[in-house]
């Protein structure tokens, strides 16, 4: 015990702070929206704070020396009452016009409760001077409260842990290289915007990043290209045109695996986001022969602007590196802001960042989480942000298994054979001993060599997406001698994992198919099977997209009268730049980076919309149906018909988006009241108007009991002259009534307002149901969703 005390203390020390989940990230956006910036939402100690701790070379403090800071650690927090941890404290706007003066108020009040300068200046971690003001401190629980008592402080929380959450792609969604859409020809590629990419750094050398026939950085860019480990000011370019990294509260564990600067390290994950959003064009790209074709980004043309907040191989970081990374970015001037993160919790407690950069113009994407198909999982969930589920493209990777009967059956993987590896062959096809799960108790004392192994997921694992228990039956099977394994489950969204088995031949099949093998292993006196490497197919014959299952769902657990997320973009299974190759991922990670690209076509085309209008462009021209009328499905248990939880307002369609006829806009500074429910916003009077109120492209109803109206203010981008009629589908159980049900717009009228009435029709203590409102002309259709539950009582079990 004592021994494991020093050691977290000379952690604490090292500047290396183990931060663990608990408590901040949204008004950073609403600055960022004011600027005219995006974002996308998926985090290892800089020079400054290593100089303050005495550090000037090394990460590592000797035995020595930390032993007696050690001790010095333990009598100062004997003094103080109590262990330190790292704390975000949040102040508001900056009200001081030179950084310098806002550092020197952030050490005037640290220093009224810590008792002197000094003992501030070692406290510190980080200032937040640009696009807001506060700033990261060690501190015991006692000195937090104390803070915030001051009139001065907004908020206080401990920092929290986050983590990470393409060659066809883009041609799905319609924005093809060769024959370009209208979006991408008319946003000219996204010449010139500038797409700020919080994640884990970015590989330079990667053909994705060439800055071959680029012009000059554009003038009004004032960010800066920070030296590190691998890192110099060669590295950025006129693509890359700036780098930064933040690892103040990462631990020195995590930072070892990494290179401390902004270069990508294993995880691989910035690389591969930046690419998707806005890699240069690449000719060839595949893995290892699948998805042969051109790799680039949604917006090729446009600027990268690294903020590396995530480290290490799982890519970790914390609130007090992604606020940093967030303050720099509106100070540095991108456009669109790209966060591929989760795991800060749902209530959203640091989204004051993100409030903040929306404020300033920039427009802030961000990922919904991985962990559907479970209800109320999903994050970054803050009305000023954009929040992208994962779906299907029309893309599969068939891989053919051939049993001894002759009986060929279709799997999906991502399996190759290269030079070293054995050619397919038939082999012995066997299970586990008494048991159909890949469990090592269940492989126990089996000898697999030479074998192919049926396995199936342990009982009651079903609703278990296939990442970790495939992974594991992997392991277990590659233990035990074999040479190639069949996994049966219920979803194959996720062949990630199948793209590296250690050299055996590895495919995943759904259930059905999988009890199919099992009935020829039960017929055959000594059954064999044959895998074949995957093949990339892609055809109309393919139902997509669909809401992919690991794609986390709503309603937000603490904003349910916001409709999150916003919409859905590609995520499964996409290929893009790691390192020097190209490797395929899946995840929301993956998705927000399609929405950041598209985002930044919009900002090029349409340079004074806000935030509010790019988001409203995207969600009111979403497709609901596949390009064969059928309604768009969510995989899951069961598979069903998407709803609003699942893809918001849809599945993006770029070509429309470019063209949506009516916005919904929003007044940045119209977001403070719906913060002021968040407590996150200086400008709160004792008024609470809930998140329906604003003028979202969305209705959520969350506690229907009486008849409540609600207001909507629409802005014709169309024709100056155009007339609008009204389409209801009102959700079940409530009557839906739009006044007025016509709209005339022409020059002297380009908003019009209008009032829907949203009234229960039995009462009852209910569920979610779902409609929508579509304004519509000839030329047009410009649709929000609806969402509502009527409800009796206050407090019920039963909430999704």
């Amino acid at each position: 015990m004592v021994n494991g005390s020093l050691v977290a203390t000379c952690e604490v020390l090292q500047y290396s702070f183990y931060v663990d989940q608990d408590n901040i990230q949204t008004l950073l956006l609403l600055h960022a929206y004011h600027a005219g910036l995006y974002f996308n939402r998926t985090y290892p100690i800089n020079k400054t704070t290593r100089k303050s701790m005495g550090l000037y070379s090394s990460s590592r403090v000797p035995a020595s020396s930390a032993l007696l800071l050690c001790f010095c650690v333990l009598l100062l927090a004997g003094v103080h009452g109590g262990s330190r941890r790292l704390y975000i404290v949040y102040l508001g706007d900056v009200k001081h016009g030179h950084p310098n003066d806002v550092i020197a108020s952030h050490h005037d009040l640290l220093s009224d409760v810590l008792g002197s300068k000094e003992d501030s200046v070692a406290s510190l971690v980080h200032n937040y001077k640009h696009g807001f003001s506060g700033f990261a401190a060690m501190l015991t629980e006692e000195q937090a409260k104390q803070l915030a008592e001051s009139p001065e402080v907004i908020s206080v929380e401990p920092s929290r842990s986050y983590t990470a959450t393409t060659t066809r792609s883009w041609d799905f969604l319609g924005l093809g290289y060769q024959t370009p859409g209208d979006l991408l020809r008319e946003g000219r590629y996204g010449e010139d915007i500038i797409i700020g990419v919080v994640d884990s750094g970015i590989w330079p050398e990667s053909r994705s990043f060439s800055d071959q026939g680029y012009g000059p950085v554009p003038s009004r860019w004032r960010g800066k290209c920070e030296v590190g480990q691998s890192w110099d000011g060669n590295n950025c370019s006129r693509k890359i045109i700036g780098a930064r990294f933040y690892s103040a509260g990462i631990d020195e564990e995590v930072l070892k695996a990494d290179y401390l600067s902004a270069r990508d390290g294993m995880s691989g994950h910035g690389t591969h986001t930046a690419s998707t959003a806005a890699g240069s064009v690449v000719e060839g790209a595949s893995f290892h022969g699948l998805a042969a074709g051109v790799a680039r980004g949604g917006a090729p043309h446009a600027r990268i602007a690294v903020y590396k907040s995530l480290w290490g191989p799982r890519a970790q970081g914390s609130s007090t590196t992604i606020l940093a990374a967030i303050d720099d970015a509106i100070h540095d001037g991108v456009d669109v802001l790209s966060l591929s993160i989760g795991g800060g919790g749902p209530d959203d407690k640091d989204s004051f960042g993100m409030l903040h950069a929306v404020q300033k113009g920039i427009a802030v994407v961000y990922s919904a989480g991985n962990d559907g198909p479970r209800p109320q999982t999903v994050g970054n969930t803050a009305p000023w942000v954009i929040t992208v589920a994962a779906s299907t493209i029309d893309r599969s990777f068939p891989t053919v298994i051939t049993l001894g009967n002759k009986q060929q059956i279709a799997g999906q993987s991502l399996y190759y054979q290269d030079k070293n590896s054995a050619r397919s062959s038939f082999r012995n096809l066997t299970t586990g001993v008494g048991d159909l799960s890949c469990t090592e108790e269940a492989l126990n004392g089996t000898d697999l060599k030479g074998k192919t192994v049926m396995c199936f997921p342990e009982d009651g694992k079903l609703a278990l997406t296939p990442l970790w228990e495939f992974q594991s039956a992997l392991q277990n099977v590659r233990k035990a001698g074999g040479s190639g394994l069949v996994f049966a489950q219920y979803t194959t969204d996720i062949l990630g994992n199948t793209a590296n088995c250690g050299g055996i031949a590895c495919v995943l099949v759904d259930l059905d198919t999988g009890y199919q093998i099992l009935e020829y292993m039960g017929s055959a006196s000594s059954p064999v099977a044959k895998i074949e490497p995957a093949r990339s197919f892609t055809s109309k014959e393919i139902l997509a997209p669909k809401v992919a299952a690991f794609s986390s769902r709503g309603p937000s657990i603490y904003n349910a009268d916001v409709i999150k997320p916003d919409i859905a973009a590609p995520g499964a299974n996409i290929i893009a730049a790691r390192g020097n190759s190209y490797m395929f991922a899946s995840g929301t990670s993956m998705a927000a980076p399609h929405v950041s690209g598209i985002v930044a076509l919009l900002k090029a085309l349409y340079p004074q919309w806000s935030p509010a209008a790019l988001k409203s462009a995207i969600i009111t021209t979403a497709s609901v149906t596949d390009e064969h009328g059928m309604p768009i499905l969510a995989n899951g248990l069961p598979r069903k018909i998407a709803d609003p939880f699942d893809f918001g307002g849809g599945h993006i369609n770029p070509n429309r988006a470019a063209d949506p006829g009516l916005i919904y806009d929003i007044d940045p500074n119209d977001y403070n009241i719906f913060s002021c429910i968040m407590k996150r916003s200086a400008s709160c009077n004792t008024t609470v108007v809930p998140g329906h109120l604003l003028n979202l492209p969305s209705i959520s109803v969350p506690d229907l009991r009486y008849p409540v109206t609600v207001s909507r203010t629409v802005t014709n981008v169309g024709e100056v002259d155009a007339v609008y009629h009204i389409a209801i589908e009102s959700p079940v159980g409530v009557r839906m009534e739009v006044e007025p049900s016509v709209l005339v717009f022409n020059a002297a009228n380009k908003v019009q307002t209008f009032k829907v009435k949203l009234s229960p029709m039995w009462m009852f203590q209910g569920d979610y149901t779902f409609g929508s409102l579509t304004w519509y002309n000839d030329q047009r259709t410009v649709r929000i969703p609806v969402a509502a539950r009527i409800t009796i009582h206050d407090f019920f079990a039963d909430v999704a």
